[in-house]
């Protein structure tokens, strides 16, 4: 089978990319490169059919898509203080070219779409863990783009009779996640720290959590929805993560002492937009695609931690 990875010069884009690579199928990645690392794809740069393109260019998704059995959109802008700072960008990349990628699937006969959705729907909802069946509550102009694809996802299965998938991923973590950058993701950030001797900075009091998910579950949440039977694809949203919550600071204690090391963190004023706290409950992926969490936290974390400091040393 042939597959399309939108945004597959991303974290979770190239891992994904060599997930269906070990499974024996073809891949083509679009990106433009905004974001995304080509070191992501040096290894399998051989192996993968790559387009340079953007997904609010028409002519370079419908070059992508041909041929291919399924999509998977990653492609995002995907970053809460990024959608802050400049919402009418976050809302063109996210929301406009969402449209595009779905508008090309539909001119080409594609039927199935996953998308990757996100847990920042919820917003500060206190009620845990998060189910699909709550409103959502969007706090940033991140989590109101990824809500306004999901429901176009609905409205395209409802009229066009397209499958439709949105995984609202939690706090994914694993390798080629980016540690640098104003808006690295906490993990590799601090494992960078701890690797240079430096303090980490966390927005809060860092004992805001998160149910972190790792990578090789969301490889699999994406093979399961892609596979799904087609009445269970109408667009629905579905929690991916592995219902634990964890701290900020305890992740930080866990990495001094997985570690060797002893940085103590810096504390600055919250950002807008960031959550408190989040916690899922995957039991309708379960029942929907067959999700279950392979790799927990700690393992996870091991593994991740590994790959880092084999790495970017």
């Amino acid at each position: 089978m042939k597959y399309l990875i939108t945004g597959g010069a991303g974290f979770i884009g190239s891992n994904l990319a060599r997930f269906l690579l070990e499974k024996g199928h073809d891949v083509v990645v679009l990106d433009n490169f905004s974001t995304g690392k080509r070191e992501n794809l040096a290894d399998i740069i051989g192996k993968i059919t790559l387009i340079e393109g953007d997904i609010r260019h028409r002519q370079a998704v419908d070059k992508a898509i041909q041929g291919v059995s399924a999509i998977f959109h990653e492609a995002a802008l995907a970053s809460v203080p990024a959608s802050v700072a400049d919402p009418a960008a976050a809302h063109d990349v996210n929301v406009n070219g969402t449209i595009t990628v779905l508008e090309s699937a539909r001119a080409a006969g594609i039927k199935r779409v996953v998308f990757a959705a996100s847990s920042a729907a919820y917003g500060d909802n206190p009620l845990s863990p998060k189910t699909e069946t709550m409103m959502p509550q969007p706090i940033s102009p991140y989590a109101a783009n990824k809500i306004c694809c999901e429901h176009y996802l609905q409205a395209y299965a409802a009229v066009y009779g397209m499958e439709t998938v949105a995984l609202r991923y939690f706090n994914v973590f694993g390798p080629r996640q980016d540690p640098f950058g104003a808006y690295a993701a906490v993990i590799p950030a601090f494992v960078m720290n701890i690797l240079r001797g430096q303090r980490p900075q966390v927005f809060g009091d860092g004992e805001q959590t998160r149910d972190f998910c790792y990578i090789e579950n969301v490889c699999q949440a994406n093979w399961l929805a892609a596979n799904a039977p087609a009445k269970n694809c109408t667009g629905l949203p579905m929690n991916i993560a592995c219902n634990a919550a964890v701290s900020l600071n305890q992740i930080l204690a866990k990495l001094n002492s997985l570690m060797g090391g002893e940085v103590k963190a810096e504390y600055l004023p919250p950002r807008a937009g960031d959550i408190k706290h989040s916690l899922a409950d995957v039991s309708f992926a379960e029942k929907m695609i067959g999700y279950k969490p392979g790799v927990y936290f700690d393992e996870g974390l091991e593994k991740a931690i590994h790959w880092y400091t084999e790495h970017l040393k």
